[in-house]
């Protein structure tokens, strides 16, 4: 049944790669995802562009394990020389867009919970979370989903990780900045310009380091990623907007990330949202000891995913390698999707 499965899987991650499916323009894919639960008989519904199923012999009284990944895509960069849309295998690579960014580990967690769907002796049930606009952090993706599927215990987060365990996830606050000064003529004298006064303020942000890291995610990370200012060549700006990207470790809530910057950052600045918190499970969890049991090794991830939006513990843990991600040419090696799948299956063969 497994090689079944993988073969299917590889053909199912074909057809998504040649179905557009950028962040809320998700509803062909969701389809084919469709297709698939209907062949192997599993019930499943579907929220927007959600695609979700429980296991068949589901118990209310035991604890809930979610399998995640998502189906959408950003839009292809232009560096591509292949037809981002055309799935193709070449010396082992399945190539196209969403290949690696998930859709190997999407197609990989749905065989994964296909091979446990009829089990009847399952010491957890099982949720699987086809999700949508994880791209985008959209309002309609798996953080929509949490007030309607079973109540989760702890969650898989299917993302590229050379099928290493990502036991701890950094969160993320994007910051308005705005740094004022008095707007003029170009040719009059101006001892307020904002412009020369940001270079203060982007010094400031450069050498600040919040106080506390973390053994798994060390330090916080602040990145000043964009400035705006100005109209036309005669005219001082009245003030430069810049954006600010700080990536939280799990010593800090976003919270405490906002009111410390409030109050020592030398300009006004503004967080867009505190929703997408640092995530981690316990290394003493039986999922990290089972995946550590079958050589995986663990680590702290910097890139965010889907885990922001969940308040439970969870494992980000999936084929393919995160350095591919959003790159030209995007590929997965369907190696790896067959070792994703055997892997994802003997790691639960141990806890369920």
């Amino acid at each position: 049944m497994i090689q079944d499965l993988t073969e299917n899987a590889i053909d199912l991650l074909k057809k998504l790669i040649e179905t557009p499916s950028f962040s809320s323009e998700e509803d062909q894919t969701a389809q084919h995802i469709e297709t698939w639960f209907k062949s192997y008989h599993v019930d499943y519904k579907r929220t927007l562009n959600n695609v979700w199923a429980v296991n068949k012999y589901f118990d209310a009284q035991k604890p809930t394990l979610l399998l995640n990944s998502h189906h959408d895509t950003v839009k292809p960069n232009s560096g591509y020389t292949n037809d981002p849309f055309k799935a193709f295998v070449k010396a082992g690579k399945l190539y196209g867009l969403g290949s690696n960014d998930a859709g190997g580990c999407l197609v990989s967690l749905i065989a994964t919970f296909t091979y446990f769907y009829k089990r009847e002796d399952l010491k957890y049930n099982l949720v699987l979370v086809a999700s949508a606009e994880e791209e985008s952090s959209g309002l309609n993706g798996l953080n929509s989903m949490l007030e309607i599927i079973p109540k989760i215990d702890v969650a898989i987060v299917g993302e590229p990780t050379l099928m290493n365990l990502a036991v701890a996830e950094k969160g993320l606050v994007v910051f308005d900045a705005i740094v004022e000064g008095t707007p003029s003529h170009a040719a009059h004298p101006n001892d307020n310009n904002a412009i020369y006064n940001t270079i203060a303020v982007l010094n400031w942000f450069k050498d600040f380091k919040f106080d506390k890291g973390s053994e798994v995610l060390g330090d916080v990370k602040l990145t000043v990623t964009q400035i705006e200012a100005g109209s036309q060549h005669n005219v001082v700006p009245a003030d430069v907007k810049l954006v600010i990207d700080v990536r939280v470790n799990d010593a800090y809530t976003n919270k405490e990330i906002s009111q410390i910057l409030k109050a020592k950052a030398p300009c006004k600045v503004t967080p867009r949202s505190l929703r997408l918190n640092s995530s981690s499970i316990p290394l003493d969890h039986e999922l990290v000891k089972a995946g550590m049991a079958l050589g995986r090794t663990t680590y702290g991830s910097p890139t965010l995913s889907d885990q922001a939006t969940l308040s439970c513990p969870s494992l980000k843990l999936g084929p393919g390698d995160s350095t591919r991600s959003h790159s030209a040419d995007e590929f997965i090696y369907v190696k790896e999707i067959e070792e994703g799948i055997a892997i994802y299956i003997k790691l639960l063969e141990s806890v369920l």
